[in-house]
């Protein structure tokens, strides 16, 4: 059976495709970088003997989830898992930030999971289980300023999750969403967050590794939702009680204050 992992090459979605491969997947590895996917398909060989193929490529380019889902289709008819973890954030007030970068964000984060679900569901529904794990985050359950287009497209996504597990549960296909906190991974770089946001994230952040091992796990449980740490699901769940001003200030005290 193989697993299907984007953005493979480094953060929580190498460390998903290690702990799949631990469990007796093979593994298809999707990410921009050719160098890191190689060097994580033999990683996977050596420590794991599972077999891992690689495919380099811009996931927010057009056309990419076409030639994901081709790609897949021609190294397997044994597609188990489909992992959308591929995504970014951006941090900046909304009218400061480029158009055509969150627009770019926005492909990455909601179009592609969606196109490649979809593309991908008939081959899941072909083996006696399959699994989806969309990649959400914590922001998911508030709205973030600064990080306003982030946060919705990662509501977007549980909520897509949700339905579509909703629309599958009498199927082979169980759906799962990801909804991490604070996290070690490049990500704050890539947003473009400072020095002072980066170190204030890094007092509770979980390790790629400690997230991916809950994330797995949660997955093939058939869970719905899987929000990893302590501090994590005590936040998530706060936000379904205080009033959404309140949580939306809080938001603001974090994020804003370093712009």
């Amino acid at each position: 059976m193989y697993a299907l992992v984007t953005g493979a090459s480094r953060g929580i979605g190498r460390a998903i495709s290690l702990l799949l491969a631990q469990r007796g997947y093979d593994l298809l590895l999707v990410a921009r970088s050719q160098d890191q996917l190689t060097a994580l398909a033999q990683e996977i060989g050596a420590t794991h003997q599972r077999q891992a193929r690689v495919l380099a490529l811009d996931l927010a380019a057009p056309g990419a989830a076409d030639a994901v889902a081709a790609w897949a289709q021609q190294q397997t008819d044994q597609l188990a898992v489909l992992v959308n973890n591929a995504g970014y954030g951006l941090w900046g007030r909304f009218e400061a930030l480029s158009l055509p970068d969150q627009q770019n964000m926005l492909q990455l984060n909601m179009a592609l999971p969606v196109a490649l679900t979809h593309l991908l569901l008939p081959a899941l529904h072909q083996v006696p289980q399959a699994y989806v794990l969309n990649v959400a985050s914590t922001a998911a359950y508030q709205a973030v300023p600064s990080l306003a287009l982030y946060a919705a497209s990662k509501a977007f996504l549980l909520s897509f999750s949700r339905g579509l597990r909703y629309e599958l549960k009498a199927t082979n296909v169980s759906v799962t969403c990801l909804c991490p906190g604070a996290t070690t991974t490049s990500f704050a770089d890539r947003a473009g967050m400072g020095a002072e946001l980066q170190a204030t994230a890094n007092k509770v952040s979980m390790t790629a590794e400690a997230v991916a091992e809950i994330a797995v796990a949660g997955l093939l449980a058939g869970e719905a939702e899987v929000v990893p740490g302590v501090l994590n699901k005590v936040s998530a769940g706060l936000t379904s009680f205080v009033p959404k001003g309140i949580v939306e200030k809080i938001a603001a005290g974090i994020y804003e204050k370093y712009l």
